[in-house]
């Protein structure tokens, strides 16, 4: 039961989020509850890791730093571009240059699963951009709207650590000592991580309500067009690389997929809710693309 209300994200987090445009004063209370949301999310990724996750890295170094060169290097840079394409405002790029600078998200791993592609390098490469975020998310929000915006990028670097390294490492730990009673529960942890990104999303989409109408769609299309990017790009350099098929799909989906609710922490708590949106809308647009995505590679024969 858990697992198909999982699987049903993305419809999940379209109808609170019109709920949430249509009543926003049904979510605009619960602003404070972003973070908290966002840390439980992060311990429900940590709590299903094992310390043998991280063994992997050692077995397929290069696929995984190609996946995290390609991650920090196009993400960020295509959302720059695109946000000036579209003539996004300066709080609408802080917000998408966000969204391209934070580590691969979670909902990947479950798209892998899906479109057959190898699940274990995608958790794998989900830990070490998620790690590697806390030292390179700041500074590249710095390099690309530093210019812009006042970017407090050593004030963000503490604030990923208790965000997403603190919770994680509890859950590992939880998970490495208690093992066998966890496992058993690991469809509860991501009930619990879709009902918190769905909230999350809810509550941005109530907060920007008023502003929503006159910047969807040059928005809408500029997201598209960034987890667009992602997806080639990932798909066609490891292709490029000399990787199979089932390791492009893999590397497409995590370079495509990002962690936008870290997004959306960082520009509420820095930035402004506006800000967020980009954030906001990526969860849920990305969730559609890859069941897309996932659909279509599932049903195709490995070559």
């Amino acid at each position: 039961m858990l697992k198909k209300i999982t699987t049903l994200f993305p419809i999940w987090a379209i109808v609170f989020s019109i709920i949430a445009y249509l009543q926003p004063s049904i979510v605009v209370d619960f602003k404070s509850w972003i973070i908290p949301l966002l840390i439980l999310i992060m311990f429900c990724m940590g709590i299903t890791l094992k310390v043998d996750d991280f063994k992997r890295v050692l077995k397929k170094p290069k696929i995984i730093a190609l996946t995290v060169s390609l991650q920090f290097l196009i993400m960020p840079l295509a959302a720059f571009v695109i946000s000036k394409l579209f003539s996004l405002s300066d709080e609408l790029l802080v917000g998408m240059v966000l969204v391209g600078a934070v580590s691969g998200g979670t909902a990947s791993n479950v798209i892998a699963y899906l479109a057959k592609a190898d699940v274990a390098l995608s958790i794998t490469m989900t830990i070490v951009s998620t790690l590697l975020s806390i030292l390179i998310t700041p500074y590249l929000t710095l390099l690309y709207v530093g210019q812009t915006v006042p970017v407090p990028a050593f004030s963000m670097l503490l604030s990923i650590l208790k965000i997403v390294f603190v919770p994680v490492v509890v859950g590992i730990i939880l998970n490495h000592f208690f093992h066998k009673y966890i496992e058993k529960r690991h469809d509860l942890f991501a009930f619990l991580s879709i009902v918190s990104i769905v909230f999350i999303i809810g509550i941005i989409i109530g907060l920007n309500q008023s502003k929503i109408a006159t910047i969807a769609l040059p928005l809408m299309l500029a997201i598209m067009f960034h987890n667009f990017a992602g997806l080639l790009s990932g798909y066609y350099i490891s292709k490029l690389f000399g990787y199979s098929k089932k390791e492009c799909k893999t590397v497409a989906i995590e370079v495509g997929m990002q962690n936008s609710g870290l997004a959306v922490v960082l520009s509420m708590k820095y930035f402004t809710a506006l800000s967020a949106l980009p954030g906001a809308i990526f969860s849920i647009w990305h969730n559609i693309s890859g069941s897309i995505i996932a659909g279509y590679w599932s049903k195709e024969d490995e070559h």
